[in-house]
């Protein structure tokens, strides 16, 4: 009687675990059908026409262009999308989902994050809504709405793989607080939403890499929040440029001994712009630039950080390695044309 009550007991239990996983699985589905129902009315697909030039570069670029994909951000037809699905277009056509074809204009955009915002004379539109990004944690539902390869307002599911990655753009500069996320994405899923189970936007999904399978990148919802209101406002981001080319080079430990430097690399100056506005003439090439403003430089990711609009005009003391000797000069930033 034993062995027949155990099995039955096993039975019974088979059956209450199955249930229990039908039960979950059906939830996340629930949660995956709720999101796309959400952004159902606020993802477009974006057509773009380039030159033949621009478009024999594609092979040698991130993702390939012609097709991308934006969402609604106010009801007034402001959309979100990434600057690279725009980038030096002849014509961009925006679709809706309903199927309406329009010419839309662009408001900004920000190479150095990869974004850019467009207009379409439409009125009251869905948007989407940013979440709290900083909020995120690892291993939680993602869900990604574009339109790969013209397939429209296709859904694709995953989870958050990791945060705070960087992500080199298109203009050289580092895009910091990328999300990393396994959520499939093709060519035409950019400038499309990365969404939370809740159908709050965390991202806007820009790059893939080709040869992995699985590691997508998106900018984060709280960067992209940020920069699209000053390109509402202003059209573009205002950044500092100092005129000069470098490239990060790794010092010899008596140097860094020697001149008590807090990193172990530097930025070398190979050349210097002296056409343009930035006052750099006490520059030299061959010069090892080492702290600016009192902070460190390693690299030149952290001169990018550092040439911030604050420093915009203002007379800014720098710190180089000139003949294996430290020499504290003056600078002045001119505006990034």
């Amino acid at each position: 009687m034993i062995p027949n009550q155990d099995a039955s007991e096993k039975k019974i239990y088979t059956k209450d675990s199955e249930l229990k996983d039908s039960e979950l699985m059906d939830s996340y589905s629930k949660s995956v059908v709720n999101v796309a129902k959400i952004a159902s009315d606020s993802v477009v697909n974006i057509r773009v026409t380039k030159t033949h030039n621009n478009l024999r570069n594609q092979q040698n670029q991130q993702q390939p262009y012609g097709t991308g994909s934006g969402f609604v951000i106010s009801t007034n037809g402001l959309i979100l999308t990434n600057n690279h699905v725009i980038n030096q277009a002849k014509e961009i056509r925006v679709t809706l989902p309903s199927g309406k074809e329009m010419i839309p204009e662009i408001v900004g955009t920000d190479p150095a994050t990869d974004l850019a915002i467009l207009k379409i004379h439409e009125k009251n539109m869905i948007p989407l809504h940013f979440g709290n990004s900083d909020k995120l944690q690892p291993g939680q539902i993602a869900i990604a709405i574009g339109n790969p390869l013209g397939f429209q307002h296709t859904v694709t599911a995953g989870v958050v793989s990791a945060l705070g990655r960087t992500l080199r753009s298109q203009s050289g500069r580092m895009i910091d607080d990328i999300i990393q996320t396994d959520a499939a994405l093709n060519p035409g899923s950019s400038g499309g939403p990365l969404m939370d189970s809740a159908g709050r936007v965390i991202g806007v999904n820009t790059a893939i890499i080709k040869q992995a399978q699985g590691i997508c990148f998106a900018v984060s919802s709280n960067l992209a929040q940020y920069i699209s209101q000053l390109l509402i406002q202003h059209g573009k981001i205002r950044r500092a440029y100092l005129g000069i080319v470098g490239q990060t080079v790794k010092l010899p430990p008596l140097v860094v001994k020697n001149n008590l430097l807090k990193k172990l690399t530097a930025i070398y100056i190979s050349s210097i712009d002296d056409k343009g506005d930035a006052q750099n003439k006490n520059l030299l090439k061959g010069d090892l630039l080492v702290e600016m403003d009192g902070k460190p430089l390693g690299s030149i990711d952290d001169l990018h950080r550092a040439l911030t609009k604050e420093t915009i005009g203002k007379e800014i003391t720098v710190k180089i390695i000139r003949n294996s000797k430290p020499h504290f000069v003056q600078i002045v930033p001119s505006e990034m044309p």
